[in-house]
């Protein structure tokens, strides 16, 4: 399939160094939700595994790295309603805590964006400890919550740089289209740079396909083409393509909430249940 030769260009060692399943991985649990390419199902795994994980009864907090803010209105937080957000904890210091918003589902918390946060990559170039500035706001509010989902920008500059830094798991959502591939292994790469220059604990632990229509047969070939490059650190819940689910962030809540019973929620509970028991 086309789109795969760049996310395989790499020697078995890299890809066991950046690439390996979570198994026994101690609570809490920060991921970075990562994929340079737009549109494949990120923000929306964020809002939803976080709901479904809340449901569990973990506390979760989803922090909005994305400018367009889309995590934050997803789960009915109003840009008017707060006053500092991610990019005062970037740029000012603000601390975390002091910027974190409770959702209308229990469990479930969110440290909001702006769209401030689309000129905090310049802003950030000259900043002491740049690439470090949401690690440490995060580790000050690491034991309150059992779940951090990082939701980060589909480029891969500095404000994506932090998440990965911040992070100790990457969650890649990689949409059941044609070129699904494509991009992946650019992002590997910069995994391995984070690990090697910031992160040594960075590592993909969790990649989650996304937008699977069972009336096709490319569906069913990159389902197949991802398990065999990426092996067990594939979930094997895959998420469905879903009016439901896209439709929800209109109504500013997730899909679990939005219509519980339907192919989304459903396999968003299950994908929940399946990173919980990877969890020691």
């Amino acid at each position: 399939m086309n789109g795969a030769g760049d996310a395989v260009a790499m020697d078995a060692e890299y890809l066991g160094k950046t690439v390996a399943p979570a198994v026994g991985r101690g609570l809490p649990r920060v991921f970075a939700v990562a994929n340079q390419k737009g549109g494949v199902g990120k923000t929306t795994t964020t809002v939803n595994l976080g709901a479904a994980l809340a449901d569990l009864g973990h506390r979760v907090l989803v922090v909005d790295l994305d400018p367009q803010g889309n995590a934050t209105t997803g789960l009915g937080i109003d840009a008017r309603n707060f006053d500092a957000s991610v990019y005062d904890v970037l740029l000012h210091d603000v601390a975390l805590e002091d910027c974190i918003e409770p959702t209308t589902i229990k469990n479930l918390f969110v440290a909001p964006a702006t769209i401030d946060l689309a000129g905090a990559e310049i802003e950030l170039v000259p900043a002491f400890s740049r690439e470090l500035r949401l690690r440490r706001a995060i580790d000050a509010i690491r034991d309150d919550f059992a779940y951090v989902l990082i939701d980060c920008p589909p480029s891969l500059g500095l404000i994506t740089v932090n998440g990965l830094a911040a992070a100790g798991e990457v969650l890649v959502p990689i949409q059941c289209e044609y070129y699904a591939l494509e991009g992946l292994g650019q992002l590997l790469r910069n995994v391995e740079l984070v690990r090697s220059n910031l992160n040594t604990e960075l590592v993909v632990t969790t990649i989650v396909l996304t937008m699977y229509d069972a009336r096709t047969n490319l569906a069913e070939q990159v389902v197949s083409e991802v398990r065999q490059h990426f092996g067990p650190a594939v979930c094997q819940t895959i998420i469905p393509r879903s009016v439901r689910i896209s439709e929800a962030p209109s109504f500013g809540e997730p899909v679990t909430v939005h219509d519980p019973s339907s192919r989304g929620a459903i396999a968003y509970r299950s994908l929940a249940k399946e990173v919980a028991s990877a969890s020691a």
